[in-house]
């Protein structure tokens, strides 16, 4: 059985991670504290970051860029878009 956790960014218990994704605190806190789906869900929305907006992740500050905007994104706040992206309709 897999183990759960309450994910900060849905509010509900759902299955959570295999292993922390970063070493350190950052990456337990990420273990505890959000579930794989909206790891799964943060994995896309980065990789589209960073094709739209041509990040470059060997600038620091695109990379401080991205970390704020993961922080965002698991917390459930306001983050930002791709330039015109459009989500699909469901």
């Amino acid at each position: 059985m897999s183990r759960t956790v309450m994910c900060r960014k849905y509010k509900q218990e759902l299955p959570g991670l295999e292993r922390p994704p970063y070493p350190g605190p950052k990456g337990e806190a990420i273990y505890n504290d959000v579930s794989q789906k909206a790891w799964d869900e943060w994995q896309a929305h980065q990789t589209m970051l960073i094709n739209e907006r041509r990040l470059n992740m060997m600038d620091a500050e695109d990379r401080r860029f991205l970390q704020a905007e993961m922080e965002k994104f698991l917390a459930g706040e306001d983050y930002a878009q791709a330039e015109g992206y459009v989500p699909p309709e469901q």
